[in-house]
Protein backbone atom coordinates (compact mmCIF):
# COMPACT_ATOMS: atom_id res chain seq x y z
CA UNK A 1 0.00 0.00 0.00
CA UNK A 2 2.77 2.42 0.83
CA UNK A 3 4.21 2.29 -2.69
CA UNK A 4 1.43 4.67 -3.72
CA UNK A 5 2.68 7.19 -1.18
CA UNK A 6 5.87 7.67 -3.17
CA UNK A 7 3.93 8.90 -6.20
CA UNK A 8 3.83 12.68 -6.40
CA UNK A 9 0.61 14.20 -7.69
CA UNK A 10 0.10 17.86 -8.52
CA UNK A 11 -2.84 20.16 -8.99
CA UNK A 12 -2.73 23.73 -10.28
CA UNK A 13 -4.85 26.00 -8.12
CA UNK A 14 -6.93 28.89 -9.44
CA UNK A 15 -4.57 31.18 -7.52
CA UNK A 16 -1.67 30.03 -9.71
CA UNK A 17 0.78 27.67 -8.00
CA UNK A 18 0.92 23.94 -8.51
CA UNK A 19 0.64 22.15 -5.19
CA UNK A 20 2.09 18.66 -4.83
CA UNK A 21 0.73 15.94 -2.59
CA UNK A 22 1.01 12.23 -1.89
CA UNK A 23 -1.91 9.88 -1.27
CA UNK A 24 -2.32 6.53 0.44
CA UNK A 25 -5.30 4.58 1.74
CA UNK A 26 -8.65 3.32 0.43
CA UNK A 27 -10.26 5.74 -2.02
CA UNK A 28 -13.65 5.75 -0.29
CA UNK A 29 -12.28 6.08 3.24
CA UNK A 30 -12.72 9.32 5.23
CA UNK A 31 -10.08 11.86 4.19
CA UNK A 32 -7.17 13.11 6.29
CA UNK A 33 -4.96 15.98 5.11
CA UNK A 34 -1.46 16.42 6.57
CA UNK A 35 0.47 19.73 6.57
CA UNK A 36 4.18 19.76 7.41
CA UNK A 37 6.47 22.19 9.24
CA UNK A 38 8.71 24.83 7.68
CA UNK A 39 11.55 23.25 5.73
CA UNK A 40 9.92 19.82 5.67
CA UNK A 41 7.73 18.10 3.06
CA UNK A 42 4.97 15.54 2.72
CA UNK A 43 7.55 12.78 3.26
CA UNK A 44 7.89 13.90 6.88
CA UNK A 45 4.52 12.21 7.51
CA UNK A 46 5.30 8.79 6.06
CA UNK A 47 5.09 6.85 9.34
CA UNK A 48 1.89 8.60 10.42
CA UNK A 49 0.42 7.99 6.97
CA UNK A 50 1.28 4.31 7.24
CA UNK A 51 -0.49 4.09 10.61
CA UNK A 52 -3.62 5.83 9.31
CA UNK A 53 -3.86 4.30 5.84
CA UNK A 54 -5.75 1.15 6.78
CA UNK A 55 -8.97 3.13 7.40
CA UNK A 56 -8.25 6.61 6.07
CA UNK A 57 -7.55 8.21 2.71
CA UNK A 58 -4.45 10.21 3.62
CA UNK A 59 -3.32 13.24 1.61
CA UNK A 60 0.10 14.59 2.62
CA UNK A 61 0.68 18.04 1.13
CA UNK A 62 3.80 19.94 0.11
CA UNK A 63 3.08 23.55 1.08
CA UNK A 64 4.10 26.22 -1.44
CA UNK A 65 7.86 26.60 -1.62
CA UNK A 66 8.41 23.09 -0.24
CA UNK A 67 8.95 19.62 -1.63
CA UNK A 68 7.61 19.21 -5.15
CA UNK A 69 5.23 22.19 -5.01
CA UNK A 70 5.94 25.38 -6.93
CA UNK A 71 8.26 28.02 -5.51
CA UNK A 72 6.49 31.25 -6.48
CA UNK A 73 8.66 33.45 -4.26
CA UNK A 74 5.69 34.87 -2.31
CA UNK A 75 5.06 33.32 1.09
CA UNK A 76 2.80 33.99 4.02
CA UNK A 77 0.49 32.13 6.36
CA UNK A 78 -2.47 33.64 4.49
CA UNK A 79 -1.24 32.43 1.09
CA UNK A 80 -0.66 28.94 2.46
CA UNK A 81 -4.11 29.00 4.03
CA UNK A 82 -5.69 29.87 0.70
CA UNK A 83 -3.64 27.18 -1.04
CA UNK A 84 -5.01 24.56 1.35
CA UNK A 85 -8.60 25.76 0.90
CA UNK A 86 -8.10 25.67 -2.87
CA UNK A 87 -6.57 22.20 -2.73
CA UNK A 88 -9.48 20.81 -0.71
CA UNK A 89 -11.90 22.20 -3.28
CA UNK A 90 -9.85 20.99 -6.27
CA UNK A 91 -9.65 17.44 -4.89
CA UNK A 92 -13.27 17.36 -3.75
CA UNK A 93 -12.30 16.64 -0.14
CA UNK A 94 -15.34 17.36 2.00
CA UNK A 95 -14.70 18.22 5.64
CA UNK A 96 -11.48 16.20 6.11
CA UNK A 97 -9.54 15.81 9.30
CA UNK A 98 -6.93 18.55 8.87
CA UNK A 99 -3.65 17.85 10.67
CA UNK A 100 -0.72 20.26 10.82
CA UNK A 101 2.66 20.37 12.52
CA UNK A 102 4.31 23.67 13.55
CA UNK A 103 3.94 25.99 10.53
CA UNK A 104 1.36 23.56 9.16
CA UNK A 105 -0.48 23.58 12.49
CA UNK A 106 -1.08 27.31 12.38
CA UNK A 107 -1.99 27.15 8.69
CA UNK A 108 -4.55 24.47 9.59
CA UNK A 109 -5.98 26.65 12.38
CA UNK A 110 -6.31 29.57 9.96
CA UNK A 111 -8.15 27.36 7.47
CA UNK A 112 -10.53 26.24 10.23
CA UNK A 113 -11.29 29.79 11.39
CA UNK A 114 -11.66 31.36 7.94
CA UNK A 115 -13.40 28.46 6.16
CA UNK A 116 -15.14 26.57 8.97
CA UNK A 117 -17.32 24.56 6.61
CA UNK A 118 -14.25 23.08 4.93
CA UNK A 119 -12.88 21.26 8.00
CA UNK A 120 -14.42 18.25 9.71
CA UNK A 121 -11.90 18.09 12.56
CA UNK A 122 -8.66 19.89 13.36
CA UNK A 123 -5.37 18.65 14.81
CA UNK A 124 -2.55 21.09 15.61
CA UNK A 125 0.78 19.61 16.67
CA UNK A 126 3.02 22.18 18.36
CA UNK A 127 1.63 25.14 16.38
CA UNK A 128 3.27 28.52 16.96
CA UNK A 129 0.73 30.50 19.02
CA UNK A 130 -0.36 33.49 16.92
CA UNK A 131 0.98 36.06 19.36
CA UNK A 132 4.06 38.30 19.01
CA UNK A 133 7.20 36.25 19.59
CA UNK A 134 9.09 37.25 22.73
CA UNK A 135 11.96 37.58 22.24
CA UNK A 136 11.62 38.16 18.49
CA UNK A 137 12.85 35.29 16.36
CA UNK A 138 15.97 35.91 14.29
CA UNK A 139 16.35 34.81 10.69
CA UNK A 140 19.21 32.29 10.62
CA UNK A 141 21.95 32.68 8.01
CA UNK A 142 21.24 31.00 4.72
CA UNK A 143 23.00 27.62 4.42
CA UNK A 144 25.95 27.49 2.05
CA UNK A 145 24.34 24.65 0.12
CA UNK A 146 20.82 25.03 -1.25
CA UNK A 147 18.21 23.75 1.21
CA UNK A 148 15.48 21.40 -0.05
CA UNK A 149 12.94 24.24 -0.02
CA UNK A 150 12.78 27.89 -1.04
CA UNK A 151 14.83 29.83 1.52
CA UNK A 152 12.60 32.87 0.91
CA UNK A 153 10.03 31.10 3.09
CA UNK A 154 12.19 31.63 6.19
CA UNK A 155 12.33 35.46 6.40
CA UNK A 156 8.70 35.79 5.30
CA UNK A 157 7.34 33.38 7.90
CA UNK A 158 9.72 34.61 10.62
CA UNK A 159 8.43 38.17 10.16
CA UNK A 160 4.86 36.96 10.65
CA UNK A 161 5.85 34.89 13.66
CA UNK A 162 7.27 38.04 15.25
CA UNK A 163 4.26 40.22 14.39
CA UNK A 164 1.23 38.06 13.59
CA UNK A 165 -2.07 39.54 12.56
CA UNK A 166 -4.06 40.03 15.83
CA UNK A 167 -7.11 38.67 13.99
CA UNK A 168 -5.53 35.22 14.04
CA UNK A 169 -5.63 34.99 17.83
CA UNK A 170 -9.04 36.62 18.02
CA UNK A 171 -10.35 34.25 15.35
CA UNK A 172 -9.55 31.09 17.30
CA UNK A 173 -12.92 31.44 19.00
CA UNK A 174 -14.61 31.03 15.59
CA UNK A 175 -13.24 27.54 14.99
CA UNK A 176 -16.21 25.19 14.88
CA UNK A 177 -14.49 21.87 14.20
CA UNK A 178 -13.79 19.44 17.04
CA UNK A 179 -10.11 20.09 17.71
CA UNK A 180 -7.00 18.62 19.28
CA UNK A 181 -3.81 20.46 20.19
CA UNK A 182 -0.80 18.20 20.75
CA UNK A 183 1.92 19.79 22.87
CA UNK A 184 5.45 18.41 23.19
CA UNK A 185 6.17 19.24 26.82
CA UNK A 186 9.31 20.73 28.35
CA UNK A 187 11.54 19.52 25.51
CA UNK A 188 9.82 21.87 23.08
CA UNK A 189 11.10 25.36 22.30
CA UNK A 190 7.51 26.65 22.31
CA UNK A 191 5.84 28.01 25.44
CA UNK A 192 3.64 25.23 26.74
CA UNK A 193 1.62 27.81 28.67
CA UNK A 194 0.79 29.67 25.46
CA UNK A 195 -0.16 26.41 23.75
CA UNK A 196 -2.53 25.69 26.63
CA UNK A 197 -3.99 29.19 26.30
CA UNK A 198 -4.41 28.65 22.56
CA UNK A 199 -6.25 25.37 23.15
CA UNK A 200 -8.42 27.01 25.80
CA UNK A 201 -9.44 29.71 23.35
CA UNK A 202 -10.78 27.23 20.79
CA UNK A 203 -14.36 26.30 21.75
CA UNK A 204 -14.16 22.51 21.38
CA UNK A 205 -10.48 21.73 21.76
CA UNK A 206 -8.73 19.01 23.74
CA UNK A 207 -5.11 19.54 24.85
CA UNK A 208 -2.82 16.50 25.01
CA UNK A 209 0.83 16.68 26.05
CA UNK A 210 3.16 14.02 24.72
CA UNK A 211 6.63 14.73 26.19
CA UNK A 212 8.53 14.29 22.93
CA UNK A 213 9.57 17.87 22.23
CA UNK A 214 8.62 19.75 19.10
CA UNK A 215 8.71 16.72 16.75
CA UNK A 216 6.03 14.61 18.41
CA UNK A 217 4.76 12.80 15.32
CA UNK A 218 8.29 12.02 14.12
CA UNK A 219 9.63 10.70 17.43
CA UNK A 220 6.45 8.83 18.46
CA UNK A 221 4.20 8.29 15.42
CA UNK A 222 2.10 5.60 17.06
CA UNK A 223 1.58 7.68 20.20
CA UNK A 224 0.64 10.63 18.01
CA UNK A 225 -1.91 8.59 16.05
CA UNK A 226 -3.27 7.15 19.30
CA UNK A 227 -3.91 10.73 20.51
CA UNK A 228 -6.07 11.27 17.41
CA UNK A 229 -8.27 8.34 18.43
CA UNK A 230 -11.28 10.25 19.82
CA UNK A 231 -11.49 12.47 16.74
CA UNK A 232 -11.13 9.48 14.43
CA UNK A 233 -13.88 7.61 16.25
CA UNK A 234 -16.13 10.68 16.23
CA UNK A 235 -15.70 10.90 12.45
CA UNK A 236 -16.65 7.25 12.03
CA UNK A 237 -19.78 7.71 14.14
CA UNK A 238 -20.90 10.95 12.49
CA UNK A 239 -23.31 10.86 9.53
CA UNK A 240 -21.87 11.70 6.14
CA UNK A 241 -22.18 15.41 5.29
CA UNK A 242 -24.86 16.25 2.72
CA UNK A 243 -23.88 16.80 -0.87
CA UNK A 244 -23.40 20.47 -1.75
Amino acid sequence: MMEAFEEVRRVRLDSGPRIAYRVVGPEQAPPVVLLHAMGESSLDWIRVARALADRRRVHAVDLRGHGDSDRPGRYSFELMREDVVGLLAALGLRRPMLVGHSLGGLVAALVAQHSPGAVGSLVMEEPPPPLPASPPRQVPPRPQSDPPFDWAVVPAITAQRNAPDPAWWDGLVRIQAPSLLVAGGSGSHLSQGLLAAMADRIPNCRLVTLPRGHQVHASDPLGFVDALGPLLRDREAAPAPPLA
